[in-house]
């Protein structure tokens, strides 16, 4: 096992990933188990196995994965993947898991003037529709 500290992993995936991965976005990881937590007596650590293949999983393969369970005609700018977990959750304390989050995000794609494929197609199919 090539086990980290939190701040090491932080490191580690920054330069994997080429952006910042802070500390905290991998406490948040180790509190929702989304990788392992090794080590005891108050120190946490990360097995970089664990870490690689989480970052690997979010490295194009997601989307791939999600098309093929829902089809193609899926929006992936939604998902907002390309955000950092704290650019989405900034208004959010973190004091207990809430899983209903509000993506700050979303609200605005849909209220800015910028219009491409998707609002195209579901606005124009809305109109179809308001016609029939």
């Amino acid at each position: 096992m090539n086990a980290f500290t939190i701040r090491e992993a932080s490191k580690w995936a920054s330069d994997f990933l080429c952006k910042e991965v802070s500390p905290t976005n991998i406490s948040y990881l180790l509190q929702y188990g989304k990788i392992r937590k090794h080590g005891g007596n108050g120190s946490a650590l990360v097995d970089l196995n664990d870490l690689k293949k989480y970052y690997e999983s979010y490295m194009g393969k997601r989307e791939l994965n999600w098309k093929n369970r829902l089809g193609n005609d899926l929006n992936w700018i939604l998902s907002f993947d390309h955000l950092r977990e704290k650019d989405t959750t900034k208004h959010v304390h973190r004091l207990h898991p809430y899983k209903g989050k509000f993506i700050p995000q979303l609200v605005e794609y849909f209220i800015d003037s910028h219009t491409d494929d998707f609002k195209r197609d579901v606005y124009n199919a809305k109109i179809k529709l308001c016609m029939i």
